[in-house]
């Protein structure tokens, strides 16, 4: 017992101690005291109970380690500040693990399998959504009786309320594999079955979430993805529908909950009736804009933090609890396109849409999950100076330790960036950004001058070294940050699918009889 009040007092005058240093030492203080709350809050949470009455589960599709500690120092910088010591919301959260993200036939996997993984508890094949691996991927007929019960329709069926929520398009893999079971993420409208398909009763993607019969139906559900359930001869905004059969579902979801809500607008959305309790927002044909373009929509688009509030607020009328998916969808596309600015951005729109679910519940009642599908080959390099733009061009210490002034010059005379990708359209010659954004297919050899490119500007597509129409994702694990009941079962390394057996778990989600 002496022991323990001689460690606790020193503790103290240690603290103390640290707090009244020079100017020059207070970071020192701040570490220490901010290690000292950190090691509080997860103590508190591990005695939290196991048991959930809400589940929110955040994807940021695409969202590597690399892609965190770049926007969170990007976040810190915007902020003016010199951006590593800076934390996105998710980064406080007490539980930490990891996610294996491989498909059972891909090393390096993609959002339909790895979703499917997350929302039914089993790995399955890359490109099918809540089918199980025994089916093979566009083939309708072995699909067939290899359905997978997702944890949304599990909650449906437990009477909670449902949403979800991304800035994709409603029909794109991530949110298509909470409600959808199909062979191929592809089949979004009708017009993208094959024959095989049609003969053996597939329906496409649209389709079913019109027909999601489970429980009284998803409650709340915001995204893109409006041509995917209008007809061809239909237009809103200047875009035609996709869809062959001439069924507008649309107005068909309209006439089956003659009470609910839809919207296509941020003038709509800021509408919604409080007293709605099911509402559909299709705000763009495709994908939403990037949060940086939000402003540039005709209709106007809620922003991820918006839907989020708006989401919660809905689905916490039901005294039962809810289950909410919300994804930040394209840092996945900005990745793909080598575009660090717009996916950093997404990121930080992502911790913003967080730390308000955060603030709208209760750690004692409601479990958050934020965690990645897969990652990207998206890389942090050289030696750069703390504090040194994130987006900008390498600029390190010399033999002193003291800030330099001046690029950093690779092997080749020329300058580089700290951010940069393995692959990708960043191999081309993409010095002028007016041919970038035409997708010129010439490839350079040789690297670009960039001594006089502002590399921090939103058209900016990072260097790659593998010459790619496209960047692609990576197969690395991915990061798991969680609190509220139960989260500490998702720390160490686990396989993707463990994730949906703890919200099983801890939300109570287990089938009845």
């Amino acid at each position: 017992m002496k022991k323990q009040l001689i460690f606790i007092s020193l503790t103290l005058i240690s603290a103390s101690l640290y707090a009244e240093t020079p100017n020059k030492h207070k970071d020192k203080a701040h570490y220490f005291s901010n290690a000292q709350t950190a090691l509080h809050a997860k103590i508190q949470a591990i005695r939290k109970g196991s048991k959930a009455k809400n589940i929110i589960l955040f994807i940021g599709d695409g969202m590597g380690i690399s892609t965190v500690t770049a926007a969170r120092i990007l976040d810190g910088q915007n902020k003016g500040h010199t951006g590593e010591e800076n934390m996105l919301s998710f980064d406080n959260f007490p539980f930490v693990g990891l996610s294996k993200t491989y498909n059972t036939n891909s090393q390096t996997p993609d959002s339909a399998g790895t979703m499917s993984a997350i929302m039914t508890g089993e790995k399955t094949k890359k490109g099918v959504l809540a089918i199980s691996d025994e089916a093979l991927r566009a083939d309708c007929k072995s699909s067939k009786g290899n359905e997978l019960t997702t944890a949304l329709e599990l909650a449906e069926m437990r009477g909670l309320s449902t949403g979800v929520v991304t800035t994709t398009r409603l029909t794109h893999a991530t949110p298509a594999a909470t409600y959808a079971h199909s062979p191929d993420r592809n089949w979004e409208n009708d017009s993208k079955l094959t024959l095989e398909a049609k003969q053996n009763g597939c329906k496409d993607i649209a389709l079913q979430f019109l027909e999601f019969d489970y429980g009284d139906g998803i409650d709340v559900a915001f995204g893109g993805g409006r041509r995917e359930f209008m007809p061809k001869d239909v237009k809103v905004e200047g875009k035609h529908g996709k869809r062959t059969d001439g069924r507008d579902l649309r107005v068909e979801w309209m006439k089956k909950y003659p009470e609910a809500t839809y919207i296509e607008s941020l003038d709509g959305f800021n509408k919604i009736p409080k007293n709605s309790h099911k509402v559909l927002g299709l705000f763009n044909s495709s994908h939403m804009h990037f949060a940086a373009d939000r402003v540039n929509d005709k209709l106007g688009e809620p922003s991820l933090t918006q839907m989020t509030q708006k989401a919660i607020e809905i689905l916490s009328k039901n005294k039962k609890g809810f289950f909410l998916m919300v994804e930040s969808g394209r840092i996945d596309h900005a990745h793909h396109a080598g575009n660090a600015f717009n996916a950093l951005n997404e990121t930080i729109e992502l911790s913003k849409a967080v730390a308000k679910a955060d603030s709208l519940t209760n750690d004692d009642d409601t479990l958050i999950i934020v965690t990645a599908d897969h990652s990207h080959v998206f890389t942090m390099s050289g030696y750069p100076k703390r504090g040194n733009p994130i987006l900008g061009k390498v600029r390190g210490t010399d033999e002193h330790g003291l800030p330099k002034n001046k690029d950093e010059l690779a092997l080749d005379g020329l300058p580089y960036t700290t951010l940069n990708y393995e692959n990708g359209r960043g191999f081309k010659n993409l010095g002028n950004e007016t041919d970038a954004s035409k997708g010129d297919d010439n490839v350079h050899t040789g690297r670009v001058d960039l001594t006089h490119i502002d590399t921090t500007q939103s058209g900016f597509h990072q260097e790659a070294m593998i010459p790619l129409k496209n960047e692609t994702h990576s197969g690395e694990d991915v990061p798991i940050y969680s609190k509220g009941p139960g989260a500490f079962l998702l720390t160490g390394t686990n396989e993707e699918n463990m994730i949906y057996h703890v919200m099983e778990f801890v939300g109570d989600l287990t089938e009845k009889e």
